[in-house]
């Protein structure tokens, strides 16, 4: 690694019991924990990190946030139109980005290999209207004229992944979600992986950014530093990111 030791001027106990708390959306959540406690292991630094739906950890972070990510680049700048003044924006960065493809059922019983399959008779698809996937089958479908036929099928739209994924589980009848590959790493006992042609591919991004107020704010760009680092990308290619 990059030479990340224990904080200067500080003993590692003392950097152990300053957490950098971090928060954001439940997709990219895989890579950055597991980032997160290989940066704890060298650095001694902890870093706790909360996930999901941002109504079930908005308020907390609010009071205690040191690094907000987002699911993609609009997911961020839309927190800082509804939250004013918690995001520093000058310390905006750039992870990653990630490609949309589709989930499908184990085994691909509806042979689903394209988007155009999903405009067949008796496709059913959950869409996740939010969640960094706000337009996602939108844009992918409006390059081939598929929107109608993509529209007619959606059988459920939602706002989040992780109601996406209780319906996944609950409802065996839903044949396809267009969302992040990185998902399908998530859910591999339940799901299969159709991706488009590199050509098709569409990619959105991973921001993340240090808060305001934070009040570990050197060990918060220390740990945004390492996730910039090749040892770290390659956890995000792991995960599904490019």
């Amino acid at each position: 690694m990059l030479g990340f030791s224990p904080e200067m001027g500080s003993n590692r106990g003392q950097a152990v019991n300053d957490v950098v708390k971090v928060y954001g959306p439940g997709g990219p959540l895989g890579p950055i924990k597991e980032v997160a406690e290989q940066f704890t292991k060298e650095t001694g630094i902890k870093v706790e990190v909360t996930a999901g739906p941002e109504e079930k950890w908005i308020d907390q972070a609010k009071q205690d946030a040191d690094i907000i990510y987002g699911g993609s680049e609009y997911m961020l700048t839309e927190f800082m139109h509804d939250h004013p003044g918690i995001i520093n924006e000058k310390s905006r960065t750039e992870l990653y980005s990630r490609a949309a493809g589709i989930l499908v059922r184990k085994g691909n019983p509806k042979n689903i290999q394209s988007l155009e399959d999903l405009t067949k008779k008796g496709v059913k698809i959950v869409d996740v209207n939010g969640a960094g996937q706000l337009g996602l089958w939108e844009d992918l479908a409006g390059r081939k004229g598929l929107i109608p036929g993509i529209s007619r099928n959606i059988d459920i739209s939602v706002k989040s992944s992780a109601e996406a994924i209780d319906l996944w589980k609950a409802n065996s009848k839903l044949d396809a979600w267009i969302t992040y590959e990185s998902w399908h790493y998530r859910l591999a006992d339940v799901t299969d992986l159709v991706q488009f042609p590199e050509e098709d591919k569409l990619y959105r991004g991973t921001p993340v950014s240090i808060t305001s107020k934070s009040k570990n704010k050197k060990k918060a760009k220390q740990f945004i530093d390492y996730l910039k680092t090749e040892e770290s990308h390659q956890v995000f290619q792991k995960w599904g990111w490019k």
